[in-house]
């Protein structure tokens, strides 16, 4: 299988696995206080999540290995396309236009950063300093974005984004090291980047985990466009990547780049319509995971017999 091939195939795997993990975190998250965030440790739903983040994640880092952070990280933008329609499924209402709309917006500007970011598969890495210095200047700039005391929202999803994609960033690092088999196989370099890995794709999980607390869509979408962004900068200034089509890709990339930041805001501005009623139906009929993600606590109603009564008589019907 071609190389760029690989990685795209990959990329589609992972960014289904990340919408799944994206709509159960907000599904726990509107159900989650201030208070209450130490509660998740606790919660086998929440290891779920963890567990299906962790899929997307390994399913990303082989992708990595064939494609370059350029061209992997903005097919991130199909966990978008996934989690709007996933989302609205859980929560038994439509995708109303407007979410549609800032949807179609996201991807298209995303796509046109695609067409400028193909190349040869990755055969560059970042050296301890290098990885250090990325580290810490993320890290600063993710103190700022997610300081205490502010509403947890879009700032939060930029954070998560920021520390999403360093962290991919990193692990291409890692893997291009592991797999060329020019150095010893668990180096100084790889410990201490692989560490440096750990602690942003967790700290990514969890602030992506407030900003979801304030609904889905623009979230998301906020997190889709910062991961590439963050990936793109170190890919394109540290590791010697570079846009295709010279200036007029660069052209094309900054009009994606500005497509691709008004459909965030169109998603940020939507409202989402109310859920509509549903007839009571046999429990059979609906698939069990997405019935108890739907399930609000306590709405369960109490119903002493679901056997129909025969007219004017308070007796059972045998059936």
């Amino acid at each position: 299988m071609n190389a760029t091939l690989a990685a795209v195939v990959l990329s589609l795997f992972s960014a289904v696995a990340y919408a799944a993990a994206a709509v159960a975190q907000e599904r726990l998250a509107s159900r989650t206080t201030d208070s209450g965030m130490l509660r998740l440790l606790g919660s086998g739903a929440w290891w779920w999540t963890v567990v299906l983040n962790a899929s997307a994640a390994l399913l990303h880092v082989a992708a990595l290995k064939y494609g370059t952070l350029t061209l992997v990280q903005p097919l991130g933008a199909l966990t978008l396309v996934a989690a709007v329609p996933l989302g609205a499924r859980v929560a038994g209402r439509r995708v109303s236009p407007v979410e549609w709309r800032g949807t179609a917006l996201t991807l298209i500007g995303l796509s046109a950063l695609l067409v400028t970011a193909s190349g040869p598969a990755p055969d560059d890495v970042l050296s301890v300093p290098q990885a250090l210095g990325v580290a810490a200047a993320t890290a600063a700039l993710i103190g700022i974005l997610s300081r205490p005391g502010t509403r947890p929202g879009l700032r939060h999803a930029t954070a998560s984004g920021f520390a999403s994609g360093v962290a991919s960033a990193l692990t291409q690092t890692v893997t291009v090291a592991v797999t060329d088999r020019s150095g010893p196989l668990l180096s100084a370099q790889v410990i201490v980047v692989a560490l440096l890995v750990a602690a942003f794709a967790a700290g990514g999980l969890l602030l992506s985990q407030i900003a979801y607390r304030g609904g889905l869509g623009a979230p998301l979408a906020v997190v889709t466009l910062a991961n590439p962004v963050a990936a793109a900068a170190i890919g394109l200034f540290l590791l010697g990547e570079r846009l295709q089509g010279g200036p007029a890709g660069l052209l094309l990339a900054a009009l994606g780049a500005g497509v691709a930041a008004w459909g965030v805001v169109t998603l940020s501005r939507s409202v989402p319509e109310p859920a509509r009623p549903e007839p009571l139906v046999d429990a059979g009929d609906e698939h069990p995971v997405a019935a108890v993600l739907a399930l609000e606590p306590g709405s369960a109603a109490y119903e002493p017999s679901m056997l129909p009564k025969q007219p004017g008589s308070g007796q059972l019907t045998p059936l």
